[in-house]
């Protein structure tokens, strides 16, 4: 018993295992058929030639002749452009855009399902990658590198006309580098050039804001993210967005949104174009018009109310790609040598003409329609399966609509000639009688492959062969080039109608490889920083540009004190009727209108200097000075300097005396004088007569002081010796150096150095007019009727004193902003014919008391009763 039932285990063991065998061979082959059916799908997505701007010229895949481009072409792999000087184009993929500029070379390596390899030859692309998936492949391809786009984002690629280096701009997204064993990691805000062909260097520069170029793009780019047909269609829709400016949705309660193109009377849909033949597909139809890519390659039509309205696809599905979405009427039955077709409506079964899989079929018909799977399938089975052109048992709702069937004769057909220049007239019985076919049996002319402007070959603009036939970086390895269309015609004629499926196209091809050059294994590396360039900056679009360095104005427009200058001789008093000296070269830029200077820090171990008198204008300063008070009348109380003895009363009646060089600017109108400490240890000068015109300065007179009255005050200027009693009539002597800028910029020269350890000067006479100026000297000022400067007469015995009803001396030359029109002079005028400076007067002894008591008596006795 137990041998038997042993026995009887193992056999149904064998049994079992036999079958199992079986089963998985017959899946093996059932797959390996299926995968060797799938092989021969065409690609489901194609690019769109859609905006196009100046001499773009066209090249089909496997052909050597350039022809004129037009829109709404489908592009795919080994198709080429190229944008001559001064013209534009933009390439639509659904998923992501690609802009050409001038002098841009152009062409698709691979194109399918998954990968996008562009060439770029030469010039720039723009590119907008909107999707991304894991799977995908996005590279660019240049004579020295191949770049990869890891993530969505913009991408700009400057390839050099001579292919010695790339520049690669990604202002969103990251991307790789790869080339000659190298490998450089892009990530967004940087911009690289990568140089060299034998051994890849790169360079990380900072961003360059947004150029004509890039704003062209990012503003066609704005027509798709704002497309309002977006809500009705999905975004993976090549050309969605034209939709929007040339026709209007409107809401079917049979088929749901419907758009309505805004066209003439007694249009019909796949009537505006041509018939164009593009491997592996077919026969396909290129629209005349500007939105004519989407609603013939995508979705269905219907009449409705004597409307033709296009019905997009599910929006949730990516669409499918199809050459046309027509049926034809077959046989030749409406007029011999014509074709003739319809537009496929809304739940109808779309046949391809090409080899492809069931799995294809069912995708490009549930993505573009509402349609049953078991529908879909019926119909493959009957027409491709069973190899029957002829589509029977079906109700093509388009074809009882009056005009809805176009026809044309097949020569015109065939060489791609207008179909609505060449239409024939269409009995609607006729072409409701005769039998509708899946594809039509007319080989392809030659025009067919170039397009509706075949005529144009070689008469048009084009790469220059070095170019053209110039060998790119390529990470992924493209396909080989399509063989030409002369090698495939005889192929073509002998089954009409239908493309060469691959196996027979592998035989076709050339031998030659596409001009490619597969970059070898790399190894990351690190970019280097551009000389003078920061790293990974760049500011947004449109922003406005940093200042530029150096020839910043100080905050507040204030500026800064210069140090002080220890040990300077001392210096002569200034009279208040002598102009400003110059101011020395280093002054830094005019005050705005805060118009109060900095107060200049003390300067140690200064020598005693005289007083001066209320009735003087300030000296001058000598570098950075700043700007004159504000306007106010009434003087501005100084700080008291310590370790200085009690100063005698100011005699209000003396005139200033000079100042040698630096003098400050004119006073202010202002009646009211201001104090100013008295300066110890200075030796009494003798009084000055007020009727003596200013003293001329030295070269580089500094300008006249703005509006502003009030002077600022002085910190003190600590162990100075005692000083004379100073005048009330006197305003206060100018600082020496650390003073700020001089107002205002216009009309001023530039100031010289002080001069050091320059003896002291006695007082000039106001009855003297102003000596000449040196070269660089200011301009004049502005009162008329000025006596000429005279030269200086050396040891000139004392004057008597200067009577009080003479007119006050000229303001200085060089002045700022003129005061108001209240008895004030005018400035910056000129006074030609300036003599030449005068001589130095020799030092004169100093005044006994008794001499300046007998002078001040006889000053008095010469003035007029209050």
């Amino acid at each position: 018993m137990k041998r038997h039932f042993l026995k009887e285990v193992l056999h149904w063991k064998g049994v079992c295992a036999t079958l199992l065998l079986s089963i998985l061979f017959l899946l093996a082959t059932f797959t390996s058929n299926a995968d060797a059916q799938d092989q021969y799908d065409p690609p489901g997505r194609v690019a769109r030639l859609g905006y196009m701007q100046g001499a773009i010229s066209f090249e089909p895949a496997g052909e050597s002749d350039w022809v004129e481009a037009v829109p709404n072409r489908p592009m795919t792999t080994g198709d080429r452009l190229w944008a001559d000087r001064d013209s534009r184009a933009e390439v639509e993929l659904g998923s992501a855009a690609i802009h050409l500029s001038a002098n841009t070379g152009f062409s698709f390596l691979n194109l399918d399902d998954r990968t996008v390899q562009i060439e770029l030859s030469s010039g720039t692309l723009e590119v907008r990658v909107r999707r991304l998936s894991r799977d995908d492949v996005f590279e660019i391809d240049t004579p020295n590198q191949a770049l990869t786009a890891f993530q969505p984002g913009w991408y700009r690629i400057e390839a050099s006309q001579d292919g010695n280096y790339t520049v690669v701009t990604v202002r969103e997204g990251e991307g790789v580098s790869t080339g000659n064993g190298q490998e450089y990691t892009i990530h967004a805000g940087q911009r690289i050039t990568l140089s060299g062909t034998t051994q890849l260097a790169a360079e990380v520069q900072q961003i360059n804001n947004p150029d004509e170029f890039d704003n062209w793009s990012y503003s066609r780019e704005r027509r798709y993210d704002d497309s309002r047909s977006a809500r009705y269609c999905s975004r993976d829709l090549v050309g969605v967005e034209d939709l929007d400016d040339y026709g209007d949705w409107r809401s079917s309660p049979e088929y749901g949104d419907v758009w309505f193109p805004r066209v003439s009377a007694g249009w019909a849909p796949y009537r505006e174009g041509h018939w164009a033949w593009i491997d592996p597909w077919g026969w396909t139809w290129v629209d005349d018009d500007p939105w004519g890519y989407a609603p013939f390659h995508y979705g269905r039509w219907a009449s409705l109310d004597g409307r033709w309205g296009w019905i997009p696809g599910p929006r949730q599905e990516s669409p499918v790609y199809a050459p046309a979405l027509v049926a034809f009427v077959g046989g030749g039955a409406l007029a011999a040598g014509s074709v003739a077709w319809f537009p496929l409506g809304p739940r109808e079964v779309y046949v391809p003409s090409y080899r492809v899989s069931p799995t294809y079929v069912n995708r490009v018909n549930i993505t573009n329609t509402t349609v049953n799977t078991t529908t879909v399938t019926n119909v493959y089975n009957t027409t491709i399966v069973n190899r029957n052109t002829t589509i029977a048992n079906a109700n093509y709702v388009n074809r009882n609509v009056q005009g809805g069937v176009t026809a044309v004769p097949q020569r015109a057909f065939a060489s791609a000639q207008p179909v609505a220049r060449n239409a024939m007239v269409v009995n609607l019985r006729e072409a409701q009688a005769a039998p509708v076919s899946a594809r039509v049996a007319v080989p392809p002319a030659r025009e067919a492959v170039f397009g509706a402007r075949a005529n144009t070959a070689n008469r048009v603009a084009a790469p220059p062969p070095a170019l053209a036939n110039r060998t790119v970086i390529a990470k992924a390895t493209p396909p080989p080039p399509p063989p030409p269309f002369a090698a495939r015609q005889q192929v073509l004629q002998s089954h009409p109608g239908q493309p060469v499926d691959r196996a027979e196209m592998q035989k076709l091809r050339p031998a030659a490889a596409p001009p490619v050059k597969q970059a070898p294994p790399a190894k990351p590396a690190t970019p280097s920083q551009a000389v003078n360039q920061p790293p990974n900056r760049g500011p947004a679009p449109n922003a406005p540009a940093s200042p530029e360095p150096g020839n910043a104005a100080n905050p507040g427009n204030r500026p800064e004190a210069a140090p002080p200058t220890p040990n300077r001789p001392p210096q002569p008093p200034a009279r208040n009727d002598r102009p400003p000296a110059a101011q020395p070269e280093n002054r830094a830029t005019p005050a705005a209108p805060n118009n109060r200077p900095e107060v200049a820090p003390p300067e140690p171990n200064r020598p005693p200097q005289p007083p001066a008198r209320n009735d003087r204008p300030p000296t001058a300063e000598p570098e950075n000075r700043a700007t004159q008070p504000p306007p106010s009348n009434r003087p501005e109380a100084r700080p008291a300097e310590p370790n200085r003895p009690p100063q005698p009363p100011a005699r209000n009646d003396r005139p200033p005396t000079a100042q040698p060089e630096n003098r400050a600017t004119q006073p202010p109108p202002s009646n009211r004088p201001e104090a100013r400490p008295a300066e110890p240890n200075r030796p009494p000068q003798p009084p000055a007569r007020n009727d003596r015109p200013p003293t001329a300065q030295p070269e580089n007179r500094a300008t006249q002081p703005p509006p502003s009255n009030r002077p600022e005050a002085r910190p003190a200027e600590p162990n100075r010796p005692p000083q004379p009693p100073a005048r009330n009539d006197r305003p206060p002597t100018a600082e020496p150096e650390n003073r700020p800028t001089q107002p205002p910029p216009s009309n001023r020269p530039e100031a010289r150095p002080a001069e050091p350890n320059r003896p002291p000067q006695p007082p000039a006479r106001n009855d003297r007019p102003p000596t000449a100026q040196p070269e660089n000297r200011a301009t004049q000022p502005p009162p008329s009727n000025r006596p000429e400067a005279r030269p200086a007469e050396p040891n000139r015995p004392p004057q008597p004193p200067a009577r009080n009803d003479r007119p006050a001396a000229a303001p200085p030359d060089n002045r700022g902003n003129p005061p108001a029109p209240n008895n004030r002079p005018a400035a910056n005028r000129p006074t030609p014919n300036q003599p030449e400076a005068r001589p130095e007067r020799p030092e004169q002894p100093q005044q006994t008391p008794e001499e300046r008591r007998r002078q001040e008596e006889q000053r008095k006795q010469s003035q007029p009763p209050q």
